[in-house]
């Protein structure tokens, strides 16, 4: 078990079916059992999913406190995660609609309210890093305080930057920079996934980079190895939507990587979490504990 601090995201999820994208204009529709409510978000997805994991997470994030951050509270709480650093200093919990239809494609329409121009309390994230093994740092802007503070504890920073198309992003460069473990999304590169790796190290020295190739899998770049490969993507039940399949593939590999595992064995294994995932709509649902990998694993 390791003790990891994460920081990010939480909010109000919902899920709808639609048959087909573009999605057709109708001014009624009942599609039964096609709409899901839960509580989800990039920072919660991973906190849940390390929990689930068997490790000890310590969650920072910002919530309104109105009944929908009453929610959040409550399913953090069911989840065993404490919601002691979750602070309601927001006019509203964040929201989101996400859309999918039947072969799995997804759009997500995320309503962040005020929460990029809040800060979090450096008083408080100084001392929740102590201790920790790992500091997974998601890029939403009140996170970016924490990058420097991490780097000078000496913890370990992890980040997602998600859909990226240019080395020096003005919103994603801090995080690109203080990374020790890097992950992200083919969908907007500007060249082969195996090219941008290399132009990251080169441009950040990052050590560990992880490229999501969507149903191709992913990419793994290890500096000190010498190892640059992909990964298939394995099938292990029907997808239903891949909404939240990045979020378990870095969650998962964070955990192994915590543990020690060598990062190809730490992907392989985040590539059957994410891909059971996937079976279930709800970002933060369809996410296996640690006996279940553990089983998993065994089967393949």
């Amino acid at each position: 078990m390791s003790q990891i601090l994460v920081s990010g995201l939480i909010n109000l999820e919902v899920t709808l079916r639609v048959e087909r994208f573009p999605v057709d204009y109708f001014p009624v529709r009942y599609p039964f059992y096609g709409i899901g409510v839960t509580v989800s978000g990039v920072g919660f997805n991973v906190a849940k999913a390390l929990t689930r994991l068997g490790n000890q997470v310590t969650f920072l994030s910002l919530i309104g406190e109105e009944p929908v951050g009453e929610l959040a509270r409550s399913t953090l709480r069911s989840e065993g995660i404490s919601d002691t650093l979750v602070l309601g200093r927001l006019a509203k919990t964040a929201q989101s609609v996400i859309l999918y239809d039947d072969e799995g494609r997804r759009q997500i329409n995320v309503d962040l309210k005020d929460v990029q121009q809040q800060a979090y309390p450096e008083e408080l994230a100084l001392p929740a890093l102590e201790g920790c093994a790992l500091a997974v740092l998601c890029n939403v802007n009140y996170s970016r305080p924490l990058l420097a503070m991490a780097q000078a504890a000496g913890v370990p920073v992890a980040t997602d930057v998600h859909a990226i198309a240019d080395l020096d992003d003005p919103y994603d460069r801090d995080f690109m920079a203080a990374a020790d473990v890097l992950f992200m999304s083919h969908e907007r590169l500007p060249c082969a996934p195996e090219e941008w790796a290399q132009r990251v190290h080169g441009r950040y020295g990052t050590q560990v980079i992880v490229i999501g190739l969507g149903a191709e899998g992913a990419l793994l770049h290890v500096v000190r190895d010498g190892l640059l490969e992909r990964l298939p993507a394995p099938r292990t039940r029907e997808v239903v939507s891949t909404i939240g399949a990045g979020d378990a593939l870095f969650a998962a590999f964070v955990d192994g990587y915590a543990r020690g595992l060598p990062p190809r064995a730490a992907l392989e294994r985040a590539t059957l979490f994410a891909s059971y995932k996937i079976g279930e709509a709800g970002a933060a649902e369809g996410l296996l504990d640690a006996e279940g990998l553990d089983r998993l694993v065994a089967s393949q």
